[in-house]
């Protein structure tokens, strides 16, 4: 059992890590604007890549999802629309409030709820027996979320100190205040992607099991039944984006840089999968720790890719010194969470 619980530390410290780093694909893009390589990726990520894998590995796939209630794969699959809709929000709250407060406010709002909810509605499978908020290992594991929120705190001033050195501060048109409301939404939005997952594995995974999966293929098909609802959002958006601009024709134009939403895809995909075993793993705790420590861990990856891929050229001073006070604060915060899991 406790080799299982390291297990799905690692996996979901993974899963926060390479989401975090995920984007470095993009930045190497020339032509291609957001909705050429989100309708690439987003089609490959959400839809491709977890169908051809459940299509290879789990026998019987369709036999199978003949015998699961169509109620259920109508709510994951609107968890995971919710999670498209935040994706897009974001988007939108980057120009009107900035990259650094949209990213901690909504890694801040979406951690509160995605750890507290489960432990509030029970989720499914072992899930179901995870402690009360006001248990030792409940108090713990929000204590952890607290110490999140003063690193994510950080990590954004840190930004700020950042974009100002550097004077690539986003303007904000449309709003300020609307644009604060839009990213607590989405925040609260984004945790579609963990509850689609949560609430409904429990039935997709056994059937699966019934016919003829192993477990970890088994896994991943409930992110090929899920997340359509996030691809109808996630392409479909950028379809008309580049049916509103007359631009499908840029999609013609580099074959390199369909290889780096593809790739960009893949990125986007793995944490999904390594996500969703690792929750497995924690125990009755691991839809909302998993969670917790993704979040976590997905702020530290962003921070190391931003050192990689020089976005603190030339920033010292403050900036520098809150960065790296939220780095600490941040790993400190994923201990406490790891160990009020061992305490469920």
């Amino acid at each position: 059992m406790q080799d299982a619980v390291i297990t799905g530390i690692v996996l979901t410290v993974l899963a926060g890590v390479v989401m975090g780093t995920s984007p470095w694909p993009l930045k190497l893009m020339r032509e291609f604007r957001y909705e050429h390589f989100a309708f690439v990726s987003m089609l490959f990520s959400l839809i491709v890549i977890p169908w051809i894998i459940t299509l290879i590995l789990c026998p019987n796939v369709f036999s199978a999802l003949r015998q699961l209630d169509s109620l259920l794969l109508v709510k994951a699959n609107l968890f995971s629309l919710c999670w498209g809709i935040a994706q897009v929000l974001a988007l939108l709250c980057f120009v009107r409030i900035g990259v650094s407060l949209t990213y901690g406010i909504l890694v801040g709002v979406a951690s509160c709820v995605g750890v507290v909810v489960p432990m509030i509605i029970k989720a499914s499978g072992a899930f179901a027996q995870a402690p009360e908020l006001n248990s030792k290992a409940g108090i713990t594991v929000l204590c952890g979320v607290a110490v999140m929120l003063v690193g994510v705190y950080f990590a954004s001033l840190s930004g700020f100190g950042r974009e100002k050195a550097q004077q690539t501060q986003a303007r904000h048109p449309g709003g300020f205040f609307v644009g604060l409301i839009m990213v607590v939404l989405a925040g609260a939005l984004s945790t579609g992607w963990s509850f689609a997952f949560a609430y409904s594995q429990d039935s997709i995974i056994r059937v699966m099991l019934d016919h003829g999966a192993k477990p970890y293929p088994a896994s991943i098909a409930v992110w090929a039944v899920v997340l359509p609802g996030a691809a109808l959002v996630n392409a479909l958006y950028p379809a008309y984006l580049m049916s509103k601009n007359k631009s499908w024709g840029v999609l013609a134009r580099s074959g390199r840089e369909i290889g780096l939403s593809l790739l960009y895809g893949l990125l986007f995909f793995i944490p999904s999968a390594l996500l969703g075993k690792g929750m497995l793993c924690l125990g009755v705790l691991g839809a909302s720790v998993g969670f917790g420590i993704q979040q976590s861990t997905m702020m530290l990856g962003a921070q190391g890719l931003g050192f990689l891929s020089g976005e603190w050229r030339g920033v010292s001073g403050r900036p520098r010194t809150q960065i790296y006070l939220a780095i600490v604060i941040l790993i400190v915060a994923t201990v406490i969470m790891a160990f009020g899991n061992s305490l469920s």
